[in-house]
């Protein structure tokens, strides 16, 4: 039976993705907030979402906040290609298939989740808007 608190969020849906530091999945950050992030090379407004997300995975990193984003792009070339131009100082994992994108019903790009400690989903944000950062970042305080 679902907490009676958690009743309104849905649970994280489940995923196994090779990143940049081994193999993740939600699992493994149980007891930690969680900010998924979908990306794609091709995205404008991701190399905006990337130094933001730098910061803010710097400033609540060492309060439980594990930022993830998952790259969608086909060839992995190409999401390398952006990571030289716009490094990610978090964990960056790979879906070339887009199932996870699927599990996530990700509507457009960048598209943002924020889970909870135990593994509930609180926001979904879809895009990357400056005016939307202060929102987003109180979402995580909120959590943490």
């Amino acid at each position: 039976m679902v907490n009676a608190a958690y009743a309104e969020y849905p649970k994280v849906p489940d995923f196994k993705l090779p990143s940049t530091s081994g193999e993740i999945q939600p699992s493994m950050f149980k007891g930690q907030v969680i900010y998924i992030d979908f990306w794609a090379s091709w995205c404008k407004p991701c190399k905006k979402s990337f130094p933001w997300l730098n910061e803010l995975h710097a400033k609540y990193k060492d309060k439980g906040l594990k930022v993830i984003a998952i790259n969608l792009d086909k060839d992995r070339a190409k999401a390398d290609e952006f990571l030289k131009k716009i490094p990610a100082n978090f964990t960056v994992a790979f879906d070339p298939s887009g199932d996870t994108a699927i599990s996530f019903e990700v509507k457009g790009m960048p598209s943002s989740y924020i889970i909870d400690r135990n593994g509930y989903m609180h926001v979904r944000h879809v895009g990357f808007r400056e005016k939307d950062t202060a929102n987003i970042e109180n979402a995580v305080k909120k959590l943490l």
